[in-house]
């Protein structure tokens, strides 16, 4: 990839305008790569720490610099338009092409995935849902209807992103790390996950949690508070199930009114209880 690596680069660096054909060439190559997860936005290091990988992310960014917008509605085999759809985008992102092949089901009702978005075999989306450029989607995992996975998330294998589930993305900066989600992770109807946030390996986030950098975390079993800091993500760690809970607001006044805010506590671990509440049907796949 050494060599892919200085043509993004190169490519990043340019003033904007003027692209030759080449350049998106360069742009093309480097999201076939990203298909097929040759290279990928992010990497996890053996000590478990993730980090983005910014001519990667550089190099999306200069697809969108050097993109037109085209009309890239779906044509009948005569080119007319199939009607109500018409989608206009950058034309060096268009939507991505699957095969029986791929291994990948994609169940009809208004799903997309973009182009250099990885999705591994077994995967299942159910519609609608979204998986923006730079995402990777690990082997048998179930995107439900309406989710999102935002551009460079990472989804691990195994993993359950329920009905509304909200996986942001993070391009910019290229240095920042994208949102990660780790094998055999549950995250429930409605959740966000954002800002580069971790969840760690089977961690369950039940429905409507919301976590972001900004987010403390409340360990009611180990008695800790989880917090990003400046060089650090949010870290919600392995088998940790989290719940949306509450906490009272400083200040006289708001405890007269019993004001609170909103805060995922870790009510507990995964336990054999967890698990079968979390079993993905196998007759679904």
């Amino acid at each position: 990839m050494a060599a892919l690596r200085a043509r993004v680069e190169a490519l990043a660096a340019a003033a904007p305008g003027g692209y030759s054909p080449e350049d998106r060439q360069v742009v093309s190559d480097l999201l076939s790569a990203l298909e097929s997860a040759v290279v990928r936005a992010a990497t996890r290091h053996d000590d478990g720490t993730w980090e983005a990988v910014p001519w990667v992310k550089g190099g999306i960014l200069a697809g969108f610099r050097l993109g037109v917008l085209a009309d890239l509605s779906p044509r009948e085999a005569s080119g007319r338009h199939v009607p109500p759809f018409t989608f206009i985008d950058k034309d060096t992102f268009p939507a991505r092409t699957f095969s029986i092949d791929d291994g990948v089901r994609i169940v009809p009702g208004g799903t997309t995935i973009r182009r250099g978005a990885h999705l591994a075999r077994g995967v299942v989306c159910m519609p609608p849902a979204f998986v923006n450029v730079g995402a990777f989607v690990g082997a048998d995992t179930m995107i439900d209807s309406h989710a999102l996975v935002g551009s460079c998330a990472q989804i691990g294998e195994r993993v359950h992103l329920s009905a509304g589930a909200q996986i942001g993305g993070v391009l910019e900066p290229v240095n920042a790390s994208p949102v990660v989600i780790e094998d055999d992770a549950v995250v429930g109807g409605n959740c966000g996950v954002y800002e580069g946030v971790i969840v760690r390996t089977r961690a369950v986030l039940a429905a409507g949690v919301v976590l972001t950098r900004s987010t403390p975390v409340y360990d009611v079993v180990r008695k800790s508070v989880y917090r990003a800091t400046a060089t650090a993500a949010l870290d919600i760690p392995a088998d940790a199930v989290v719940v949306s809970g509450a906490r009272p607001v400083a200040g006289t006044w708001a405890r007269e009114l019993g004001l609170a805010v909103t805060t995922p506590i870790v009510i507990k671990y995964r336990d054999a209880k967890t698990d079968a509440a979390t079993a993905l049907e196998a007759a679904l796949r």
